[in-house]
């Protein structure tokens, strides 16, 4: 049984003294378990004294750190350095015949989308004109996309952060918005059948994409057709256009098992057909050659093998690549002369060319092994070159064409970043023992003058969960960092999936622990190779990061100085329990359905606000967004509560709201580096580095 503690608030009413929120127990019991959650009254964003509590935690903040003003400011000044303002993507070619390109201006946030035929660029789309018009505090478009023929524009935007978005189409040749606007889209999915059929998703009372809709140009909303509905809560609804034209395809995804549904683009009317169906555990997704689905699927295996699947059915099926119990296939593109399998290899990101007949393939040679590249912008199918993306912690982002017939790297653009010069750091891959025994992959960022030697101050980051991997990446705020003599390390924990499939399940479910253990058996071992002082170390992660932080400072509160969780996802046992609430049932798959007493008992042993308790707590910086679908508000406000109540530490505890932001935060690329001037201040200075104005 547990025991039952209920927190004991000072009401301290001045300004340099944290918010004294009310508590108003709320007791329940699971599974013969009692719990007393003191703050659940905060998840009522309709009462004025949620608001009032988070206007004042962020007047709590700024008290806190008005001090940092001028570190913020020089920080802000060092990124907007670095950014070139006025930059152009390099065009791409779409099969309709136009290029394409976006470019963005100086004092502008948005891009502008623009196309052409010869020397002239005409604006297909500019985000700042639409932002400006409705006077949007927040401001988003998610997807937009151009119909076969080049004529009509369509694309979804978000005023709010929330991801309900409003769907318009233009067109193109008169440079008139249609009046088929349609409300309340669910954002991300957008999918041309033809000229005249538009695809787009709806969303459930839960904020689930579940349904598939038709829309034909010049006809009202009442007359679209519903191509599919999902019921199954655990499953999301997405939708794709083949690169080849042969239609749309209705991707079908829970955390372990999805289907693909198809629609032929020669008959736009008809309802869509399954590829393979839908099997318990088995996952699988599909790109389309003419008379055949290519198929990566995990039938044979965790890391996934390829085939090709007739318009036949199964008994066509032919295998392209097998099983590879050391490389793990990611994604499969088809072109109309290779394949294209997106991969990973020892712990990175990896790309290797197929010959789609013999199956011969050719991993394409990167100039650096700690970096990431993947397909950048490929809309035609039948062509030579292919779009890449490349980077590394020490390479800004490149655009690169790649030969298909003899692999030909040809970098078309590194982005400018002013002054930056690579050889001034250093990046190294590292190898460290998990308690168990795993050796965890470490990516480390580094000046060059620096040593191990044990005095170095250190920022360290994770994430592990949905099997997503954290590719070492290009940033143009880090260096803010580095030059004031941070290490920035990311540890490469199980339940991401930098290591194949198996890392991730090695980090999910009951072994949802390795993930935390991981992480601090990684701040250990950095200490102990000297590359980090323990009494400077900051650690930071956002989301379900958020919960690895959340969950680290509880099993250890002493491993840092001070913690960042940004949209922390640390109330796990009551979003769990709630089915109404966004994502819930989809995430049984990813940490258990507390239904289950074992499953149940398994995620409270770790659930971050559940095992709060007297501990001396570091310095925390809390940051959300009041409009967050993903992880609400509420979470990091009465995790922020519970912390103060029981912390026997004097160090402060601050929560940041952005009060008009989702779970991304501010939307436009100035906005976005305030925050994180804000949040490197915060960082920084309790490091011992808040009077380093100048690196």
């Amino acid at each position: 049984m547990f025991n039952v503690i209920l927190p004991i608030v000072l009401s301290v009413p001045i300004m340099s003294e944290p918010p004294d929120a009310r508590i108003d127990p709320h007791v329940t019991t699971e599974h013969g378990i009692t719990r007393v959650d003191p703050y659940a009254w905060i998840r009522q964003k309709d009462n004025p004294e949620v608001i009032e509590l988070l206007d004042a935690e962020n007047a709590y903040a700024d008290a806190m750190t008005a001090h940092l003003q001028p570190l913020r400011d020089a920080l802000y000044d060092e990124f907007l350095h670095r950014l070139v303002e006025d930059d152009t993507e390099v065009p791409w070619p779409s099969p309709d015949g136009w290029t394409y390109r976006s470019r963005t201006e100086e004092g502008k946030d948005y891009a502008i989308h623009e196309r052409s035929k010869g020397d002239q660029w005409n604006v297909v789309l500019d985000l700042n004109a639409l932002s400006e018009a409705g006077d949007h505090a927040f401001f988003k478009v998610t997807r937009w996309a151009v119909s076969p023929s080049g004529r009509h524009l369509a694309w979804l935007q978000d005023t709010s952060g929330y991801e309900h978005c409003t769907l318009r189409i233009r067109d193109l040749e008169t440079g008139e918005d249609l009046p088929d606007t349609l409300e309340g889209v669910a954002a991300f999915s957008l999918a041309w059948l033809d000229d005249d059929h538009l695809c787009y998703t709806r969303i459930d009372d839960a904020s689930r994409p579940y349904q598939a809709w038709r829309h034909k140009l010049g006809t009202e909303e009442s007359l679209d057709a519903l191509l599919w509905q999902e019921d199954d809560g655990r499953f999301f609804l997405s939708l794709s256009r083949l690169r080849d034209g042969a239609g749309v395809t209705i991707d079908l995804g829970s955390q372990t098992t999805s289907e693909v549904l198809f629609v032929p683009s020669d008959a736009p009317a008809s309802q869509p057909t399954t590829v393979l169906g839908r099997r318990d555990g088995i996952e699988y997704d599909v790109d389309h050659v003419p008379g055949a689905f290519v198929v990566r699927i995990n039938d044979t295996g965790p890391n996934f093998r390829v085939v090709e699947l007739s318009h036949g059915g199964d008994a066509a099926m032919r295998e392209i690549r097998g099983h590879d119990s050391e490389v793990y296939v990611t994604g499969v593109s088809a072109f109309a002369d290779a394949l294209v399998l997106s991969q990973r290899r020892g712990g990175y990101t990896a790309l290797e060319v197929v010959d789609a007949a013999s199956g011969t393939g050719r991993v394409v040679p990167l100039p650096e092994q700690v970096a990431t590249v993947g397909l950048g912008a490929n809309a035609v199918f039948d062509t030579p070159i292919i779009r890449l993306g490349y980077q590394s912690p020490v390479t800004p982002a490149c655009t690169v064409d790649l030969r298909l017939a003899d692999m030909d790297w040809h970098v078309r653009k590194q982005k400018n970043v002013p002054d930056w010069d690579a050889s001034k750091y250093i990046v190294r891959r590292l190898e460290l023992p998990a308690r168990d025994g795993t050796m965890v992959p470490v990516s480390l960022i580094a000046r060059r003058d620096l040593q191990p030697d044990s005095t170095n101050p250190m920022v360290l980051y994770g994430y592990g969960s949905y099997g997503s991997s954290m590719n070492p990446y290009f940033s143009i705020t880090r260096p803010s960092l580095l030059d004031r003599g941070v290490v920035f390390a990311i540890a490469h924990i199980r339940g991401g999936g930098e290591m194949g499939r198996l890392w991730y399940e090695d980090g999910k479910f009951k072994q949802k622990m390795n993930t935390f253990t991981d992480f601090i058996d990684v701040r250990d071992g950095l200490v102990d190779a000297g590359w980090a002082d323990p009494d400077h170390i900051a650690i930071e992660g956002g989301s379900a990061g958020g919960l690895l932080i959340g969950a680290v400072l509880n099993m250890r509160p002493d491993m840092c100085s001070v913690a960042h969780a940004a949209v922390p996802f640390v109330d796990v046992v009551n979003t769990m329990l709630d089915a109404s609430i966004p994502l819930t049932v989809g995430e049984y798959e990813e940490w258990g359905n507390p239904a289950d007493e074992d499953f149940y008992k398994y995620m409270l042993s770790y659930s971050p606000y559940d095992n709060v308790a007297p501990k001396d707590y570091p310095v925390i910086l809390v940051t959300a967004g009041l409009n967050d679908p993903r992880v609400h508000y509420w979470e990091p406000t009465k995790w922020t509560q519970r912390l103060r109540d029981y912390t026997t530490s004097d160090n402060p505890i601050v929560q940041r709201t952005n009060m008009g932001a989702g779970h991304g935060g501010a939307s436009g690329r100035y906005g976005r580096f305030r925050e994180i001037a804000w949040e490197d201040a915060f960082l920084l200075d309790q490091l011992g580095l808040g009077d380093a104005i100048t690196p």
